[in-house]
Order: C-alpha cells, then structure tokens, then sequence
C-alpha cells in the first residue's frame, strides 16, 4: 500500500512538473506577456485545474471549425459592389491629419471611410427603444437585429411585438441574439420569436458534449440593427430593460445612421449570420442603391477572434496617438494592457488632456478590483478620472480633439479587444462630435473626479485585494 502511495505521489508530482515545463513552450505563443504571466502563473500554482482551463478558455481564437468557415466566407459581390461604388459617389470629407486613421481602420476591417450620411446621437434609453420600434413598424421589407443580450421582459416581448407586426406585414426579420449573454432569457425569446414568425438564431452556442462546439468566454458582443439597408443603429444598448439588474440602472449611447453607411453595418450583420447558419442572400433589397443622407463622414470596424489582429485595441490605441489638445474616453470597464498604457502616458507627456470617465457603480467585482487597480498608475502618469454617479454608465465612446470619435460596443479592455466580436463607428464630423462633447461634460458634472492623494488613502486590504485581481485581470 506504501509502494502504491509513493509511485502514485511522484506520478502526480512528475505531472505537474510536465505540465508546468511544457507550458512555459505553449502558453506564449501568439499571446500577449501580460495573458501569457497570467495563465503561467496560474499554471506554475495549479498546473492540473490550470490546464484544464486553458483548454477550455485559455485559447483566444475561435474553434478550427469556426476558423474554417470564416477563411472560406464568400465575398458578396452584391455588398462590395455598393460599398465601392458609394465610396466613389459619396468621397469621405478627412482632415489631412486624420487620413492615417481612416487607412488604419479600413486596413483592420476591410471598409472604407464614406460621406453622405446623416447621423443622430441618442442618450435616452427609453427612447431608443421607442426610436426603434417606430422604425421596425415603418419597414417595409426586412428588418435585420444582433444583441448581446435580448431578455424577455418588457423592453424585450416590445421588440418582439414590433417585429411580429412587421412579419404579418410580409417584413422579413432575422435576429440573432448571443447564447450566453442572453442565457437567461435565451429560450423563451427563440420560441418567442419564431412564435411571430421571425428568424431567430443564437450565436455561439456553448454545447461542449455536442458535434462543433463554441468557446464559452469568445462571444458576440455587437449591438446592430439594419431596417430596409437604409436606416442603421449601432452602439452599446442591449434589448432590455434599463434596470435589469437589480439596483443598477444603466446609461447608453446609441448611433442611428443612415446613408452609404448601412450598406457597411448590413455587410457585418450578413456576415455573423452565415458565420451561424451558412446561410447567403442575394435579395438586392438588402443593399439598396446608396443616397445622400447628409454630410457626414463615418466608417465601420468590425472587430473580434475572426480577424488576425485586434482591431478595437489598434484603433484606440491609434486614436491616443493622433491626438493633439484632448482625448476623453468614456468606457463601463477598465483594463488596459501594456501598449493602450504606454499610448496614454505618451498622449500626456505631449501635453494632452487625457481623461478617463469610468462608472463609480459596478456590476462585476471581480472586474471592477482589477480595473481599480490601475487608478494608481493612471493618477500619476497625469490622466485625470471622472467616476460616474449614480448610473452604471454602460457607454462607449472615445472622442479626439473635437473633430474625431469612435462610438461602438467595445470596452476598453483586453476582452472586448482579445475575445469579444465588437464593432465601432468612427465619426470624421466635428458637429457630431461637439454634440458627443457636450454629453461628456455632462458626464463630468455627474461624476466624482478621484484625486490622487484621495485614492492613496484607501484601505490596505482594498489595495491587496486589487493588486490580486490585476493578477488575473488579462484573463477577464
């Protein structure tokens, strides 16, 4: 019995030793240092549970399946042709300093920079909702919706009435709604859907034991919707109610465009949706001849473990550097990785007004340590931090020298730049970008500024408690 204990014993810790030793060789690659310290350390600890979940989630790339059907995604002629021709009909208006932008950005996702738009910001939660639903009961041949989330509350079974109204007018509706941010009300708004006749689909589906399943922590993050491809709606609100969460109310922003730029937006959702189902339409409704809406300037970056490089990161990151007077970015949740660090401090030293706006109420804990643990170092390098009051300020939005911003469903931290499908619109609009303005002093009135000497006085055990949670934060 000894014998077997002890050839047990070191069986186990030979183990563990091969693993350690064999991760150090695997976990770098195609990894950021910061992911890579995160996941050896857990693995020099725990090697056995570490390794586990490595294979689980530790790989920031989607299934070889997925990977597969993505490389052979077909080009739709249909898309690129309209996209095309509306660049040259409708030429973007850039300030020359901001061409390297707009080349970056069109690089990463593979669309160009178009004028002739119209564009409206909406703040009010409730009336985006009732925006929305006036426009999916004034559609007249397909009404196109991706949601992080889709509850089955109030705010959600409105939608699904809108668009059941809108299918018994012969109005084709396809949603698609991600399966773990919506795991709770998944179910019932499928059977609602299809209940009205929509097509409904869920992204990503987390089956481990079935044929072809999909990484649970690599989710479709994307807020679109796409009514008659004339009328776009993109930004950071989810189908549902604003107090889904109890004790928390939460603040947003949307975009509601239209223009050449749906045809971009349509092209994304189009996309998703043979990516979940291979499904491809040659309806010339979907991309209808382009018009001039207006006189703004705008471009699509669709983002995510598909593309080979993180294309959220590069644009902030990008934006930071191209910035002159003043940079505001206003983001729900807070972990940067060494590069987005770097372009900060650097935007300070050249003398730029760098401020973060983040929401002092948080809905995750584990992720709010991890993000509190950069205050120190952001306080120092000059970065002035504004805590929102009151709401979970759940927008995102960077703005540049009051002529250049980007609004979309990325936050600014390495999931949404690593793990998550996002998508941002960037605004060459200095009007809009005023109005965009004008809500960030808002924001700063509603907020608390955290000052140095303020913050250095938390806690002791808060600051353990953050500095254990950065441990892992590459991992969030």
């Amino acid at each position: 019995m000894a014998y077997l204990e002890n050839h047990w014993g070191l069986f186990y810790l030979s183990t563990e030793w091969i693993i350690r030793l064999a991760m150090v060789i695997a976990v770098p690659f195609r990894r950021s240092p910061e992911a890579a310290r995160s996941w050896l350390l857990l693995l020099f600890f725990l090697p056995i549970p570490g390794i586990i979940l490595y294979f689980l989630v530790g790989r920031p790339r989607f299934p070889k399946w997925r990977q597969q059907r993505f490389a052979g995604m077909p080009r739709s002629g249909q898309a690129d042709a309209v996209i095309a021709a509306a660049t040259r009909v409708f030429a973007p208006c850039l300030e020359h300093e901001r061409a390297p932008i707009e080349k970056l950005v069109r690089n990463l996702g593979q669309l160009p920079a178009v004028g002739g738009n119209a564009l409206d910001l909406l703040d009010d939660y409730q009336g985006v909702i009732d925006r929305l639903c006036r426009d999916i009961d004034a559609a007249h041949d397909h009404v196109h919706l991706l949601s992080y989330i889709f509850a089955d509350d109030a705010v959600g079974m409105h939608v699904i009435e809108c668009l059941g109204r809108a299918t018994r007018r012969g109005v084709r509706c396809r949603v698609m709604i991600d399966a773990l941010g919506s795991r709770p009300w998944a179910s019932s708004v499928l059977r609602a859907l299809l209940a009205q006749g929509v097509e409904a689909r869920e992204v990503l589906p987390v089956r481990p034991l079935r044929w072809r399943p999909a990484r649970a922590d690599l989710r479709n993050h994307r807020k679109l919707c796409i009514v008659d491809g004339a009328i776009g709606y993109i930004g950071s609100q989810n189908i549902v109610a604003a107090d889904f969460r109890p004790g928390i109310r939460n603040e947003e922003l949307m975009a509601r465009v239209e223009g050449p730029i749906v045809a971009q937006l349509q092209s994304v959702f189009l996309a998703d949706w043979y990516l979940e189902t291979e499904q491809q339409f040659a309806d010339p409704a979907l991309f209808p001849k382009p018009i001039c809406a207006g006189d703004i300037s705008l471009q699509l970056l669709p983002s995510g473990p598909d593309y080979p490089v993180s294309g959220s990161e590069r644009l902030t990151v990008a934006l930071l550097y191209a910035a002159r007077e003043q940079v505001v970015v206003t983001t729900p949740y807070f972990i940067p990785d060494e590069g987005l660090i770097e372009a900060i401090q650097s935007a300070v030293l050249r003398g730029v007004d760098v401020r973060l706006v983040l929401s002092l109420v948080q809905d995750q804990r584990l992720v709010g340590l991890a993000q509190r643990s950069f205050y120190a170092e952001m306080l120092r390098s000059g970065v002035r931090i504004f805590l929102y009051e009151d709401r979970l300020l759940h927008a995102k939005h960077v703005s540049v020298d009051g002529d250049l911003a980007t609004i979309g469903s990325s936050n600014v931290d390495i999931r949404s730049f690593t793990l998550n499908a996002e998508a941002n619109l960037i605004l060459y609009a200095p009007d809009q970008v005023r109005r965009l303005n004008t809500l960030q002093e808002r924001y700063f009135s509603g907020s608390r500024e955290l000052l140095a000497k303020d913050w250095a006085s938390r806690p002791f055990h808060r600051k353990i408690a953050e500095n254990l949670a950065r441990l892992i934060s590459p991992l969030l």
